[in-house]
């Protein structure tokens, strides 16, 4: 028997459409799990990251020096300015450190110091964290959804590809007898009669 079914329908068969809902869900999952692991593994890093770091006051000691182009197109411009501060076990440090462009001397700026005393990247916020988590989740979630509707296309067009054939070879049996007409090569005339 003849079972084709015409993929210009319009609509998408139950099984095919059943088979996207999956995929989708799978990659929802997956997403969610990767911006799980991202927040955790990004909430440890902070933690350690903090526990040695130290939020300091410096003092200027000269007025601040305009950031260099190449950093004045970032997201906050910075200058930098000589400065003096005590690290945590209160020994003087003095250095270069960041603060506000036209900062004056004299001005007192918060900063952040590791162990040694040293100017220090501040540790993250929960703000960067859930970033960074919800960024990852996301590409996490469309490269598995991309990839797991790119797997049931192929398999479509495989099914596809194969259902038209079956078709084809039940037509030509199936045709002669319904037109009337016999099969080629099989001694009884041709169709030009």
């Amino acid at each position: 028997m003849l079972h084709y079914e015409p993929s210009g329908s319009g609509t998408t068969p139950p099984r095919r459409r059943a088979a996207l809902v999956f995929v989708l869900l799978i990659a929802l999952i997956c997403g969610a799990v990767a911006a799980g692991s991202l927040w955790s593994a990004g909430a440890e890093t902070d933690r350690e990251l903090a526990a040695h770091r130290h939020q300091v006051t410096a003092t200027t000691t000269g007025p601040a020096k305009d950031p260099p182009v190449a950093t004045r197109y970032g997201s906050k411009a910075r200058a930098v300015a000589p400065a003096v501060w005590d690290q945590p076990e209160h020994v003087r440090r003095s250095g270069n450190i960041h603060v506000p462009p036209a900062t004056p001397q004299g001005r007192t700026v918060t900063i952040w110091v590791d162990d040694a005393g040293a100017p220090a990247r501040p540790p993250g916020s929960a703000a960067d964290r859930a970033l960074t988590a919800v960024s990852g989740g996301v590409a996490a979630a469309g490269v598995i959804g991309v990839a797991g509707a790119g797997v049931v296309l192929l398999v479509r067009r495989r099914t596809e590809g194969h259902r038209l054939a079956a078709w084809e070879r039940e037509w030509e049996q199936v045709e002669p007898v319904w037109s009337g007409r016999l099969h080629r090569g099989s001694g009884a005339g041709n169709d030009d009669e």
